[in-house]
């Protein structure tokens, strides 16, 4: 079990959007041997699309907007990297996905650094004290100076850096990286395949001819200075703060190019942590290396086949061993499952499960009855620490084009919501009146209607309403009442019938805030 738990790496990428997350992902996999042939992000007809995105809204688009699963082998380790939506309107998945996260590679555009979505899954990482490795790419083109761009990480975010590789330019021409740690420099061709297979890569020292050669005395002078700059002002590497959380590895690159992408990934797993203890909701924590299993439901997806109109949940294993047909219990409701058909993935793509440890994610079917969340257990009452939903900013009544349709519409809603894609709220907790969809984001509402048409056979519209911000409310009832019949409010309720009242302003918001003692408002869902 030792060996098992200790050759497992479980991590997410986070950024901005268009940072090339979908793209550092694709040649992650090719310079693993999952994949042969790196797919195109840009989503042309004539072209394969990412391995990570297969939903078909996503390849129509070229953008990823759910995450999905990508395991494979490589060097010895097992590899379980979660593959998030880069566009901020679908943070709120990415946030879930964190929570499964044993550590996160960061990606900044090399002319852009920190940026706000950046900024914001940062403090996710940073509330949860995982390591964070960042990857800077596009340095194929021109862009910011290294050095400043370390300063912005450290100055934007507190985080400490130490630059593990450094580019090498010659002009604009991106030529390589040297490891600093290894004191080799890695010099790449950029085939003619446009990224779609490994990169040609010369190795060696700066002592050695070919290499001297290959870069000329100008570019080897300035890469000497820089590095003297580095040793003489910059952080040392310390493996313990690495763990932490405190400092981060830097890798400079560009993954489109696939320069880089290979030395990122070594380093990576070598000093990435294997999955550490988990804590319970009563602060006791759970040993990777407990015989029994015990593990978490981080995600649902409805309908990965559409022929079959499944509904998977996914479960991040954090303790003992997993073999087909373990009996284990929801410890939010008590009941009891047997899992007999588990699955591990690769995007869409899947397979049976014979053995999983902790750190794996298996995907198992779900008849409804899981939420996200859920702990799964065969040891008693396990329960870990829930994953809170956020409050909506934007408000849609959502009506279906053809009344017949409205059951259609209604299964298609309760799934959506359970799988986290949206949240729906009904003006009173009796059934009947037209449902209310609530998003973070506004894209996730072209994602509700493709896939309430697509998925679900009913071709819904949204009726937009005026209000911007939504708190669950605790309280006496006839308070909450009052409360929500101001103007510019309304009371509806989600879900699990817990009272909501959506503010037209901040002013209304902050107002009741202030006045209204007998009641407690929450941005997080209690």
């Amino acid at each position: 079990m030792t060996r098992e738990v200790d050759r497992r790496r479980t991590f997410a990428i986070i950024s901005h959007p268009d940072a090339g997350k979908t793209t550092l992902t694709e040649k992650l996999l090719l310079y693993g041997g999952a994949i042969h042939l790196a797919g195109s992000v840009k989503a042309r007809r004539a072209e394969r699309h990412a391995t990570s995105d297969w939903m078909e809204l996503e390849k129509e688009r070229g953008i990823s907007v759910t995450s999905s699963v990508l395991q494979f082998d490589y060097e010895g380790y097992r590899i379980n990297l979660l593959d998030t939506p880069g566009h901020q309107d679908f943070s709120e998945d990415t946030y879930r996905t964190l929570v499964a996260s044993d550590s996160a590679i960061m990606l900044l555009d090399n002319r852009k650094g920190v940026e706000e979505q950046t900024r914001k899954l940062f403090e996710v990482c940073k509330l949860r004290r995982i390591p964070i490795f960042t990857f800077v790419n596009k340095c194929d083109r021109a862009g910011e100076d290294p050095l400043r761009l370390l300063d912005d990480v450290e100055s934007d975010l507190g985080l400490r850096c130490f630059p593990v590789s450094w580019p090498i330019h010659r002009g604009n021409e991106f030529l390589g990286v040297y490891d600093r740690l290894a004191g080799t420099v890695s010099l790449f061709d950029r085939g003619g395949d446009h990224g779609a297979r490994r990169a040609q890569v010369l190795a060696g020292g700066l002592e050695d001819q070919v290499v001297l050669d290959r870069l000329g005395d100008q570019v080897v002078a300035r890469l000497r200075d820089d590095l003297e700059l580095l040793d003489m002002a910059g952080s040392e590497f310390d493996a313990d703060a690495v763990a932490a959380g405190e400092l981060s590895p830097v890798f400079f690159g560009s993954a489109l190019t696939n320069f880089g992408v290979e030395p990122l990934l070594r380093r990576f797993l070598e000093f990435s942590p294997p999955p550490p203890p988990r804590r319970t909701e009563d602060g006791a924590e759970i040993e990777p290396g407990k015989p029994e299993f015990t593990g978490f439901v981080f995600k649902i997806q409805a309908n990965m086949d559409p022929r079959h109109r499944d509904r998977i949940a996914f479960v991040r294993i954090c303790s003992g061993r997993f073999e087909p047909g373990l009996g284990v219990r929801n410890t939010r409701t008590g009941s009891l499952l047997r899992l007999t058909h588990p699955q591990q993935f690769m995007a869409r793509e899947r397979q049976i499960v014979t053995e999983a440890w902790a750190g794996d994610v298996i995907g198992i079917h779900d008849r409804g009855e899981l939420r996200i969340g859920d702990t799964l257990s065969a040891d008693g009452e396990v329960r870990f620490g829930g994953i809170p939903r956020f409050s909506p900013e934007h408000f849609a009544r959502v009506r279906v084009a053809d009344p017949l349709r409205r059951k259609q519409l209604d299964t298609g809603l309760r799934q959506l919501s359970e799988e986290g894609a949206a949240q729906v709220f009904h003006e009173d907790v009796q059934a009947g009146h037209t449902p209310i969809v609530g998003a973070v984001g506004l894209l996730q509402f072209d994602v509700l209607l493709h896939r309430l048409e697509h998925e679900y056979g009913a071709r819904a519209m949204l009726d937009r309403l005026d209000y911007q911000f939504a708190r669950w409310v605790d309280g006496p009832d006839a308070d909450i009442r009052r409360v929500a019949r101001g103007q510019g409010r309304l009371l509806v309720y989600d879900t699990r019938e817990r009272p909501l009242i959506l503010f037209g302003s901040r002013w209304a918001l902050q107002h009741s805030e202030e006045r209204e003692d007998a009641l407690t408002f929450h941005s997080i869902a209690p």
